[in-house]
């Protein structure tokens, strides 16, 4: 890549829509939220519907999205990025300079795959983690008196835990009945020793998960659950598969029973449907459940290829994101899923919009001149509007808030009670509560007051299944992806995260006697009080 794609600043979209935001449309005003604007304001896609008529848009600031879109040419970036065009980098200055390529790994479906170098290799470690399920599934894996392998233990932190955790929350129901699957990422030793306490490590597996192969805290945990096999009388070696790069310490057939790569042009937080969470799955939910969700992310990143916001859900929901938060100064965005299967959806979407959107550089190198990515937060409805509703509807900060929904349950097991089930409750909330955000209420008493023209999107599906999984995580990975290159800042990297690394490598080294201890170190350790 050149580096040379337009800054939004410098685009007459973005003139248009500053315009535009000194007078926002009103949700609140008299008959501003009426049954054709939501009948308009509805983007169909394969699995997700995107209702965003409780947007502070008009077809005019829609239109200017739409040319920001063109100008800033976010599709064509998309595609480069597909294509395998060097887009983790900075201009002059030393950075990662690598391939952006996580759609690689389920663009396996494709007659002309977008790269097909990467997509070979996606199919070869794919094809690799099918003989190893068949293996499993008939005992030719077992441990030491020839039982099966029932439980799975996943190890590692970051990308390497946050999305392959919240997407098996998502499927348990899929989970086949004879696995289950438990996770340790803090270094917290409190974290492996709840796991390893409840599992019999005779008929355990540990899946250690690192692409370098140097990650601390995956590391000390490995050693802490291979101390357990020892300790219980267990070669550990016949028990830990490693997924990481090629050649890093951890590919190695003498510590691990089977390797998995992981490809340098997959970054951590966009790595949930390569091995780093392909082999987790595969385990627990079988191959062929593992393959419709590659299909369903597959299908989105299609679709998130056209270039008409008002029919690309993944492109229509950045722009809106950037309309709110650049435009309209909305510092958050609330993710709220009314399906308790993605309680830990939330905190994945955490890393992977704020470390890759969490940047004041542009690709050029200069300074960047506006806010680039919002903070991101949530929690599942209905639990959260018993918790932080209130600040939602009331309070002072400015909240943009994104519905996930789902018209059936996953386990199908449900009653009516009181003339409606506990579905109809559920999805009767989510729509309640979008409606208010938007058009509040007047009371007078300002105690009861809701002023409304709070902002809110929904999305969605008719269940929540590894395809509609799949869908989901493309299409949030695609809308991060699209808003990066709207602020021109390289969402591909993390240095964000190194700093603090290398000053606790100095301390544990002060801690241990090792190094000496330079005066901001030793008042750290004096005033908590560690020796």
């Amino acid at each position: 890549m050149k580096n040379n794609w337009k800054s939004m600043v410098d685009c007459k979209a973005y003139e248009t829509l500053t315009l535009l935001a000194r007078s926002p449309f009103d949700l609140s005003a008299e008959n501003a939220l009426t049954a054709e604007r939501l009948e308009r304001f509805h983007c169909k896609g394969d699995e997700f519907d995107l209702l965003y008529g409780c947007q502070r848009v008009t077809p005019e600031v829609l239109d200017a999205l739409q040319s920001l879109a063109d100008e800033c040419k976010l599709i064509e970036q998309f595609e480069h990025m597909r294509c395998g065009a060097v887009m983790n980098c900075i201009k002059n200055f030393p950075s990662e300079n690598r391939q952006v390529l996580h759609t690689a790994c389920r663009d396996i479906f494709s007659n002309s795959p977008a790269c097909e170098s990467a997509t070979e290799q996606a199919k070869a470690e794919l094809a690799s983690l099918k003989t190893f399920l068949e293996e499993l599934d008939q005992g030719r894996i077992c441990n030491e008196q020839g039982q099966r392998y029932t439980t799975l233990i996943h190890v590692g932190i970051g990308g390497s835990d946050l999305g392959p955790r919240s997407i098996y929350e998502a499927l348990l129901p899929f989970r086949q009945k004879d696995r289950v699957v438990h996770f340790i990422s803090n270094v917290d030793p409190d974290d492996a020793a709840a796991v390893l306490e409840k599992v019999d490590l005779s008929r355990s597996l540990v899946v250690v998960v690192s692409k370098s192969g140097t990650t601390l805290e995956t590391l000390s945990n490995e050693t802490l659950v291979r101390t357990a096999f020892e300790n219980a009388g267990l070669d550990s070696v016949n028990h830990c598969v490693s997924v990481t790069g090629e050649s890093s310490p951890m590919d190695n057939p003498k510590r691990y029973l089977r390797t998995f790569h992981m490809y340098d042009y997959i970054g951590g937080r966009f790595s949930s449907t390569s091995m780093v969470g392909a082999v987790m799955l595969g385990f627990a939910l079988g191959y062929e459940q593992v393959v419709d969700f590659l299909q369903g992310a597959a299908n989105g990143d299609s679709a998130a290829t056209n270039r008409d916001i008002r029919s690309n859900s993944a492109l229509l929901l950045a722009l809106l994101g950037v309309w709110n938060h650049t435009f309209l100064g909305m510092p958050t965005v609330a993710i709220l899923p009314y399906s308790q299967a993605l309680h830990r959806f939330p905190a994945h979407l955490q890393q992977c919009d704020m470390e890759s959107n969490g940047k004041s550089v542009q690709r050029n190198g200069e300074a960047l001149q506006i806010k680039s990515g919002p903070v991101l937060w949530g929690e599942p409805g209905t639990n959260g509007q018993h918790a932080f509703y209130q600040l939602l509807h009331q309070g002072t900060e400015k909240v943009a808030v994104e519905f996930i929904g789902f018209r059936k349950s996953q386990r199908g097991k449900d009653l009516k009670i009181e003339g409606s089930t506990s579905q109809q409750k559920l999805i009767a909330n989510l729509l309640a509560q979008s409606m208010a955000l938007a058009i509040g209420k007047d009371d007078v008493n300002p105690n009861k007051r809701f002023p409304g023209n709070k902002v809110n999107v929904i999305l969605m599906a008719n269940r929540l299944t590894p395809k509609s999984m799949g869908a989901l995580l493309a299409l949030y990975e695609a809308k991060i992806v699209f808003q990066g290159f709207c602020w021109n800042i390289n969402s591909f990297d993390q240095e964000g995260v190194q700093l603090g690394k290398v000053l606790a490598g100095e301390i544990l080294g002060a801690m241990s006697g090792k190094e000496d201890e330079n005066h901001l170190t030793r008042a750290f350790l004096s005033a908590a009080r560690i020796q």
